[in-house]
């Protein structure tokens, strides 16, 4: 910032953000619509290949969102509703609870007990082989909504409580209107693309040591285009406040302090590497003890 003080200017809301959330929003309840009538086998083709894009594809807006990004620091509460909103598709609540946690990665990223983005050493200890590995990946979704419970359980906000109960009112009027099938479209979407999916890699690829001393690395794909680039991953923890639309300016801006980090160049490539790679695994993570900052 001392050199680049133009960076600054891209801190702050990205205008855009709530209209593109909103028409993905509207696309999945549009789609709940035409999946109504199909043969099962096709509902979970659809939601892999399509539905499950766009859900993990709003998990990544939510994951901006909670950075404040769809209205600014001034209008807290509507980015945590308008979160909620974004959430629907998805099926099951996940948005207030994604911001109660994920502001302790950024502040104490890699945190024993408390970036409870780091695997637990059950995980470690398991999931060491290819296969176990592979059975890993497809679990992923389930490891990642269970494990903040188990290492870093927190009271129930009244967000919290808020975000199940819109979820599961619309999840009802769903089943209520048109059956079972966008139901199921909608949640194994979710549960398909957060696991074993090429979107997924970004999982694996932000904070998983690929190379001894190196614990974040930025992706400069085409896959950004769908994660609201969230592949520019040293970029975002440098300027958590910097929507996602703008973090390719902050690399361009600033090319000498990223050009010549380590980064991926396919998230495919990350998730094959880390299944038949004997020195990767869950275990792959920098683990650091922090201490508790005061809370203002």
């Amino acid at each position: 910032l001392a050199k680049y003080p133009e960076i600054k200017a891209l801190m702050g809301p990205d205008p855009h953000l709530k209209w593109i959330v909103s028409g993905m929003v509207f696309m999945q309840f549009l789609a709940c619509y035409l999946v109504k009538d199909l043969s099962w086998k096709w509902i979970f083709f659809w939601a892999y290949a399509f539905g499950g894009c766009i859900n993990h594809s709003l998990t990544l807006a939510i994951h901006d969102i909670s950075h404040n990004v769809a209205f600014g620091n001034k209008q807290a509460k509507w980015n945590r509703w308008f979160a909620v909103f974004a959430n629907l598709p998805i099926g099951i609540p996940y948005s207030a609870s994604f911001k109660k946690y994920h502001i302790d990665h950024h502040r104490y990223l890699g945190g024993d007990s408390l970036d409870v983005d780091i695997p637990t050493d059950f995980e470690g200890w398991f999931f060491c082989t290819p296969l176990r590995k592979l059975l890993w990946l497809f679990l992923q979704p389930m490891f990642y909504s269970l494990r903040p419970l188990y290492v870093n359980p927190k009271a129930i906000t009244r967000m919290e409580i808020f975000n199940a109960f819109v979820q599961f009112s619309i999840d009802l009027i769903i089943y209520y209107f048109w059956g079972l099938k966008p139901i199921i479209y909608l949640i194994a979407g979710t549960i398909l693309c957060m696991g074993l999916h090429p979107i997924s890699g970004h999982f694996i690829a932000e904070h998983y040591m690929f190379l001894k001393g190196y614990e974040t690395y930025s992706y400069y794909g085409p896959l950004n285009w769908l994660t609201f680039n969230v592949g520019y991953h040293m970029e975002h923890h440098d300027f958590p406040s910097i929507p996602g639309c703008r973090l390719p300016m902050v690399k361009k801006i600033a090319a000498e302090y990223y050009d010549n980090l380590p980064h991926h160049q396919s998230w495919i490539r990350v998730l094959w590497d880390f299944v038949f790679d004997d020195t990767l695994g869950p275990y792959s993570r920098v683990k650091r003890l922090c201490k508790l900052a005061k809370e203002s």
